[in-house]
């Protein structure tokens, strides 16, 4: 069976294209927004070749893929008629009220899938950098490391901008006027005052008034998250307002207009600095749990985290992160979440040698390798959910390495693909840290499910 085959037959069996309001994807999983979910044949789709699971979770029918997710999820486009939510009926009864965390999950998700490519490569190139800075290959100050640098972190320094086009595709509202908001945010007069600020320059300010009455707080929002997020979703809403009463004959002109000037107004004065210290607020709750014990949030995280994969919400994750990379120029979550891949990994491995036929080897390995490279949802589930003992195995595994590291503070310098590649981006004083949770998380994992699932046999 063939790509477009696939695809076609899971149209058909999620309800038709008229069932569907809404797709996207992440890394590894097309994620449905479907009007009725009772029309999922579900038991049907995991049969489909090339699928590797299937399951509801949090309002959302989500269908791993895994690597070749963005090939299929261009076919899927196409056959909807180019839009996402192209097959829509607007005669179709809509959908119950969501959840916050459903609404929640299906914003994360949806905002950050697409752009992970981009964040993924860029911090995969800033972490090979700073491996090879630390071990004086070459010069921090050299023209070569400059240049590398600015490769490397383009994308985070101008991270409003992906966000904003990417939210605005979630929100269904102009990308244009998405990024036009962003650039509001990013414009060098308020970052330079930011800086100033920062700095205790004489000539700094705090806030610039708008029309000596309205006060517009001074924030670096370079590579923030919170803020543009919010920022798009306003303007969504102040879109559509507009939209709603502007004439027919001076829509083309002033509903632009009159949308941009009300949503960046808004994300200047109101939402950007609320959501600079919400994004604050989450990163000191996290910070509270290390001053706990840096070692039971390393057992709290790297337990939960096997499990956030497993159901689709380890992207809520990502805004921390980045923004302690914003905040404080590091992270401790991520070596976390590295730990949990290798955890996967190793009991996935440990089925592979326990496999006894030449298939389930095939697909074992397949799914060992990708969980290495940081791609854990083949792992998840085509291996380790036939087997409940693998699966707690590698969350045992992953709990206590991540425990290890926290313990001695290893920490990342700017965000990288969780896979065994990202062990230059440690290069350093945790780096021999690093190595010994890969080695627990790793050996742990495999002579764990060794010992339970041998028992059972394979």
């Amino acid at each position: 069976m063939g790509t477009q085959e696939a695809i076609t037959h899971i149209i058909r069996l999620v309800g038709g294209k008229s069932n569907i309001n809404n797709v996207w994807h992440c890394m590894t999983r097309l994620r449905f927004d479907l009007i009725d979910d009772n029309k999922v044949e579900q038991s049907e789709i995991k049969k489909i070749p090339g699928v590797l699971g299937a399951q509801l979770q949090s309002d959302q029918f989500q269908i791993i893929i895994g690597p070749k997710v963005n090939t299929w999820f261009e076919q899927l486009q196409t056959l909807l008629g180019g839009g996402a939510a192209a097959g829509q009926d607007a005669a179709a009864p809509a959908k119950g009220r969501k959840s916050l965390v459903s609404l929640f999950m299906d914003t994360v998700s949806g905002v950050f899938g697409p752009i992970v490519p981009a964040i993924a490569g860029a911090g995969m190139i800033k972490g090979l950098l700073a491996g090879l800075v630390a071990l004086n290959v070459v010069s921090a100050k050299s023209d070569t490391v400059v240049v590398i640098d600015l490769i490397a972190s383009g994308v985070f320094y101008f991270l409003p901008f992906f966000l904003a086009v990417s939210a605005a595709k979630i929100f269904k509202t102009n990308e244009y006027l998405a990024a036009a908001v962003a650039a509001c945010l990013m414009y060098p007069s308020l970052i330079e005052a930011a800086k100033n600020l920062a700095a205790g320059s004489p000539d700094a300010v705090s806030a610039f008034w708008l029309l000596n009455a309205i006060p517009v707080s001074v924030f670096n929002y370079a590579s923030s998250v919170i803020p543009v997020i919010f920022s798009i979703l306003a303007l969504s809403y102040i879109h559509r307002w507009v939209d709603s009463f502007m004439p027919d004959v001076l829509k083309t002109v002033f509903t632009p207009t009159l949308t941009l000037f009300l949503a960046a107004l808004a994300a200047l004065v109101v939402i950007g600095p609320v959501g600079i210290y919400l994004g604050k607020g989450l990163a000191l709750f996290i910070e509270g749990l290390f001053s706990i014990s840096a070692s039971f949030a390393g057992l709290v995280v790297g337990a939960i985290r096997p499990v956030a994969i497993l159901t689709g919400m380890h992207h809520a994750m990502t805004p921390i992160a980045l923004q302690n990379f914003s905040d404080r120029g590091y992270d401790m979550l991520m070596p976390m979440m590295f730990m949990a891949n290798m955890a996967i990994a190793g009991s996935t491995f440990a089925i592979w040698r326990l496999s006894t036929t030449r298939e389930d080897k095939t697909i074992t390995l397949s799914a060992g390798v990708s969980a290495l490279l940081g791609i854990t949802e083949p792992a998840l589930f085509g291996v380790l959910t036939r087997y409940k003992k693998a699966f707690i195995a590698a969350t045992v595994a992953s709990s206590l390495a991540s425990a290890f590291i926290a313990f001695f503070g290893v920490r990342l310098y700017g965000y990288i693909l969780s896979s065994i590649f990202s062990l230059p981006a440690y290069i350093g004083p945790y780096l021999i840290f690093a190595l010994l949770g890969v080695a627990i998380a790793l050996v742990l994992s495999f002579v764990l499910t060794t010992l339970l699932v041998r028992k059972e046999g394979v």
